[in-house]
Parts: structure tokens; C-alpha cells; sequence
């Protein structure tokens, strides 16, 4: 009886690969989810959860206590981590939250995890596959052995240049960010000021986009917040920049207030002096129909078309030159670009595909394990039926003269069948 029950048991996982996922999506506890301020990772998570439950998938939030995201919530800290003072402590309390996730794996077909290496330890034991999206840089030299000892895990970019440190990596797929389509919306005459957001920290050159708009002649205002890890330079480097005649430091603000900040914007400056994974804000303001000046750094080729959304150029000579040129961008063919590439429903798609994927891959790991448990059942039956027969089929309990062929039959290596599981 049990060999019978233990088919039916095996037997659902025969369903069919469209069908709705479970899927735990764990979130960093810096951060809310969606982040009251700052926090990209954390507001990225928010939205696909969101576009994930509303395609009909089951999905479970684990991350910070007062996360207000639309989906059922598995809190890893009673509060984000940032706002209770904790951040510098930050990685030690992702623990209990990751074992907890891997404890109930069997609940998910997928487990999504947005806390970059962190789980892959647990991952790697665990039979419900991982895929772990990589939001920061890896390309600082001291981390690079630790991914390299974990590369047969699936990993997500979010832009092809991240990749270069480490190509030797699982690398699944590549996903842009997006936005829900009417989170910002498009207006169509542009502000008279140029638009600075983001950290104030050396690689995101604040000091670099406000000698810009010194040298433009058009006023800047900054929407920023400082680290704690980058309060010596917000001191020693941002600070007296801000007395300067036309700049405006505004802080640190909130989605609701980027709709007027981004959007009342001539341009976004970003001039970033590093290997950008991606840039969320960039298409923050493409949304609002905002053209971007950049510098061609990490991400940010893939992300703006030069001469359709924005701007790339190197030097402070051409990055002034490209304010004065950037009234030639139309609002609309910005806004078009976000619609057709950085939506939250393009992002959900593409993560389905990875999902489904992997979860097929799977799916057909376990089948193989039922034909094969199945073959064994059959094989240990007859095993046993002609254990218990006599050589007259009596029924009496008499011991083959040999134990070769039961042996032979129980280890599915009868040379006889031709569906043993050699063959």
C-alpha cells in the first residue's frame, strides 16, 4: 500500500509549466518596501511583487516589519534597518530572515532573492531553485572570490555591463528596471533648472553636475541624501559647494515629490564616475519626460540613446554643451522610450521567463525522479513476487537457488529488461 500511495503522491508534479508560480521575493531590511525615501532595490522589489500578484501568482514578501507592499508580508525586523539606526549592522540580521525563507522552501516554486550573495549558501542545498537578482557593483577585487565560489548559482543583471567583472558566473538573463506606467506622469514643457538625484557620494559626482550647471549657466537644484559612510565627504567636498549663486539643496524627498522635482526639470544630470548597474533614477525622469545628460559609465549606454533620450558625453566641455543642446530632446520621445522599455509590466515579463525556466528545469528533474521511482516500484514488485513463489508458482516461500536475479531486478540493472535504468 505504501508503494501505491507513494505514486499518487509523485504525480502532481506533471502540471503543466504556465501555471501560476509561488514565489518568495526577499527583499534587503535597509529599507520598506516600497522605501519611505531613498532606496532602489527596495522600491524595484515593491513593484514587480505588485505586477507578480496582479498576473495571478502567489507571492511573499519577506522583508522589513513596516513594509506596506500589496502582497502577503514574512517581516525579517520589526522596522527597516536604516530608519531604526541599524544599517552599519545590516547584513548579520538578513540571517535569521534567509533561514527562515529555506525553511519553508517547499512552499515556492521559485525563491527570488534581491540581497545579492547572501543566500547562496542556503540556495545551493535547497531543491526549490534560486535565482538571485545582482542590484550593486561586483567589480571591487576583494569580493570577487566569494562569487566566484558560489558561480554555479542562477544570477540576474540589471544592465550587460554589470556583468563584466564576473562573466565566468550563472548569468541567467539580463532585466531592466521599471516603473508602474502611471506612477510618474509625462509633462510635456520643460522647467528651467537642471535636476540632481540621488546620493551624495564620490561616485555619483555631485561636486561634477553642480560645476555643470555653474558653467551652463542654469540654476541646479539637489534632492539628496547622505550615508553615513559618506558624511566625510558630504562635509569636506559637497557642503561649501552649496553656497554657491544657483544651487539649491532641497534633501532628501520622497516618491510623491519626484513627480514635480524630476518632472519641472529641464534635465537630469548624472554624471556618475563608476561602473552604474543601472541608474533607476534615469528612467524616473524619462518618465516624466525628462531627457538625461549622462557620462558613459556602466549602465548607462544601455539605458539612454544618445540624441533620443538624452545625452553621453565625456568631458565637463561636452557635458555643457550638451545642457545648452538638450532643448532638442521632444519630452514625448522620452516618455515613449520608458513606456516601450522600463515599465513594471516589461520587468515582470522578463522575469517570468527566467522563473519559468527554471522552475521547468525542475519540473523535469522530478519527473525523471518518478519514471525512475516508478521503474524501481514495478522492478521491487515483481522482485517480490518471485521472492514469495515457489519454482512451481505454489505460492510457497521457497528461496531462489540464487540471489542474482532478485539482486539484479531491486538495483534496476537486470541486463535482461530492456527499460532498465542502464539501458
Amino acid at each position: 500500500m505504501a508503494l501505491v500511495k507513494l505514486e499518487k503522491t509523485l504525480a502532481p508534479v506533471y502540471s503543466p509549466s504556465d501555471r501560476p508560480l509561488r514565489i518568495a521575493q526577499i527583499a534587503p531590511l535597509y529599507e520598506s518596501v516600497p522605501p519611505k525615501l531613498y532606496g532602489g532595490t527596495e522600491r524595484i522589489v515593491a513593484y514587480l511583487a505588485e505586477e507578480l500578484a496582479r498576473r495571478g501568482h502567489q507571492v511573499t514578501l519577506f522583508a522589513a516589519g513596516d513594509s506596506t507592499v500589496n502582497v502577503p508580508l514574512s517581516a525579517g525586523v520589526p522596522k527597516s534597518l536604516r530608519l531604526s539606526g541599524l544599517d552599519h549592522l545590516g547584513a548579520m540580521f538578513h540571517l535569521p530572515m534567509l533561514s527562515d525563507v529555506y525553511d519553508q522552501a517547499a512552499r515556492f516554486d521559485i525563491i527570488h532573492s534581491h540581497v545579492d550573495c547572501l543566500g547562496f549558501p542556503l540556495a545551493r542545498f535547497s531543491q526549490v531553485p534560486t535565482v538571485a537578482t545582482m542590484h550593486g557593483r561586483l567589480d571591487i577585487k576583494e569580493f570577487l572570490p566569494v562569487y566566484r565560489h558560489y558561480k554555479d548559482q542562477p544570477v540576474i543583471s540589471i544592465s550587460h555591463d554589470q556583468r563584466r567583472p564576473l562573466p565566468e558566473m550563472n548569468w541567467v538573463g539580463t532585466v531592466y528596471h521599471g516603473l508602474p506606467r502611471n506612477l510618474l506622469k509625462f509633462r510635456s514643457e520643460p522647467g528651467d533648472y537642471l535636476a540632481f538625484l540621488g546620493r551624495l557620494s564620490p561616485e555619483k559626482r555631485p561636486d561634477l553636475a553642480i560645476e555643470i550647471a555653474r558653467r551652463s549657466g542654469i540654476p541646479i537644484k539637489i534632492a539628496a541624501k547622505v550615508d553615513r559612510a559618506d558624511r566625510e565627504y558630504f562635509d569636506t567636498v559637497i557642503r561649501p559647494l552649496l553656497s554657491t549663486s544657483g544651487v539649491e539643496f532641497i534633501g532628501e524627498i520622497d516618491e510623491a515629490q519626484k513627480q514635480q522635482f524630476l518632472g519641472g526639470a529641464l534635465a537630469l544630470l548624472f554624471p556618475v564616475d563608476w561602473p552604474e548597474p543601472f541608474g533607476l533614477v534615469m528612467i524616473e525622469a524619462l518618465a516624466c519626460g525628462t531627457p538625461v545628460i549622462a557620462r558613459p559609465c556602466g549602465s548607462v549606454p544601455e539605458v539612454l540613446r544618445h540624441g533620443i533620450s538624452g545625452f553621453i558625453e565625456s568631458s565637463i566641455d561636452d557635458l555643457v554643451e550638451a545642457v545648452h543642446r538638450v532643448r532638442d530632446i521632444p519630452r514625448r520621445t522620452c516618455r515613449d522610450e520608458f513606456e516601450r522599455r522600463f515599465t513594471a509590466e516589461v520587468m515582470a515579463d522578463n522575469y517570468e521567463q527566467v522563473y519559468y525556466q527554471l522552475a521547468d528545469v525542475r519540473r523535469k528533474a522530478q519527473e525523471t525522479t518518478v519514471r525512475r521511482t516508478i521503474h524501481d516500484v514495478t522492478l521491487a514488485r515483481q522482485a517480490a513476487r518471485q521472492w514469495h513463489r515457489g519454482p512451481e508458482g505454489d505460492g510457497l516461500n521457497i528461496r531462489p537457488k540464487s540471489d542474482a536475479p532478485v539482486l539484479k531486478l531491486l538495483s534496476g540493472r537486470d541486463e535482461r529488461d530492456p527499460t532498465s535504468l542502464d539501458s
